[in-house]
């Protein structure tokens, strides 16, 4: 990155991952200034967080962040029901956009962003999203690994993702589901690894452990099997709950061989005496395992923007995991293997008494942006204080 350009960045919704993102920036990139912050939920701790890291102006207004002309790029970090709206409203204020995934489950919605960027003056307009996996040290090695064929023609990808524990009842009604928050960044890893597209799903699951889920129509534990275009076969498990730790491990087989990644771990030490051979568990959760690729997504988006570089995750990998996700959850219901030719490019159109039901709403806000009310009447609350 050339240090000798500033950028002047804002940043919308200061939960767990905008704080996380802010404290990345301020500790770690000297030519970038985050000037303001906006937050609908924003109070006097949150303040004082924020001038304890310089941050110059606070507001519960989205729009005043985006009339500002000398904020430059925008770092989307508020609930997933948000972001379509404030992604549109962006690129129509000529901001660049850092999204934290996923973009929508809506696949209209998604489209439209691609349409809207497309139709922007700027066409230096940078719009990543936050699929933070790919720039994981471990995940970048069994990548290189397949790339330079090390392992022949990859046949079977195997991905484990498994959380230390499950989430809080409030964050499991506002997260679409383990599919679109969880499992999605293996649907992205998988597209990752192996640079192939998904052409096929099968899902099975169910609830094992976390009843409260029976309630909310969701699952705590999944086995996903899915073929690519090249061939490839792709089986995924999660579950919420691993009494270990936090499980992400990977392992592709090829004509050649095969390479694995294990899970990282506070050192390397193993232990051996007559009680057995120990080693440490692994780290505690994905802000201590992820840790470095946070910074490094935001450091190469940061370079895509000033220095006119192409953005590492783009629209079109959201779109991508958002049709994967929805053809697991359609598989799961269905009981059968999905193509992914059955989940459109758009949501079929509510039609009631042979007229078609339009599903949003647009209206003008305050400051002349665009805001999107969906007839389901969205939520937009803060999120979870200990989940993104």
């Amino acid at each position: 990155m050339h240090m000798n350009k500033m950028l002047n960045v804002g940043i919308i919704g200061v939960g767990r991952i905008g704080r996380l993102h802010a404290e990345n920036i301020a500790r770690n990139f000297q030519n970038v200034r985050i000037k303001s912050i906006a937050d609908s939920h924003l109070d006097d701790e949150m303040i004082f967080w924020a001038k304890n890291l310089g941050i110059q102006y606070c507001t519960k207004s989205n729009g005043d962040l985006l009339v500002d002309t000398d904020i430059q790029a925008v770092l989307i970090c508020s609930p997933t029901s948000t972001h379509y709206d404030i992604a549109i409203d962006c690129i129509r204020t000529n901001k660049h956009v850092f999204c934290e995934k996923p973009l929508s489950s809506n696949i209209q919605e998604i489209k439209d962003v691609i349409l809207e960027l497309e139709k922007s003056t700027n066409t230096k307009l940078k719009f990543q999203i936050g699929f933070n996996r790919r720039f994981d040290h471990n995940f970048r090695a069994i990548r290189e690994a397949i790339a330079s064929k090390q392992i022949g023609q990859p046949h079977i990808l195997r991905l484990t993702s498994r959380d230390p524990c499950p989430p809080s009842v409030d964050y499991l009604k506002l997260s679409g589901g383990l599919f679109f928050d969880m499992t999605i960044h293996d649907f992205d890893m998988a597209r990752y690894l192996l640079d192939d597209d998904i052409i096929e799903v099968h899902a099975d699951g169910g609830v094992l452990f976390d009843w409260r889920l029976h309630e909310l129509t969701d699952i705590d534990t999944a086995v996903i099997t899915m073929r690519t275009y090249k061939g490839a076969f792709v089986i995924i498990d999660n579950s919420r709950q691993a009494a270990y730790g936090y499980d992400q491990r990977a392992e592709v087989f090829g004509t050649k061989g095969q390479a694995a990644i294990t899970n990282d771990t506070s050192s390397s030490i193993v232990v051996s005496n007559n009680e057995g051979v120990y080693s440490e568990k692994p780290v505690h959760f994905f802000l201590e395992r992820y840790k470095q690729s946070y910074i490094t997504e935001i450091q190469q988006f940061f370079d895509a923007v000033l220095n006119d570089k192409t953005v590492s995750v783009t629209v079109n990998d959201s779109l991508q995991a958002v049709k994967i996700a929805k053809a697991a959850q359609r598989s799961l219901k269905e009981k059968r293997r999905v193509n992914l030719i059955e989940i459109s490019d758009y949501e079929k159109p509510e039609v009631k008494d042979e007229r078609i039901i339009e599903k949003n709403i647009y209206n003008t806000s305050a400051h002349g942006f665009t805001t999107h009310y969906s007839s389901e009447n969205r939520t937009h609350q803060h999120e979870s204080p200990s989940y993104i």
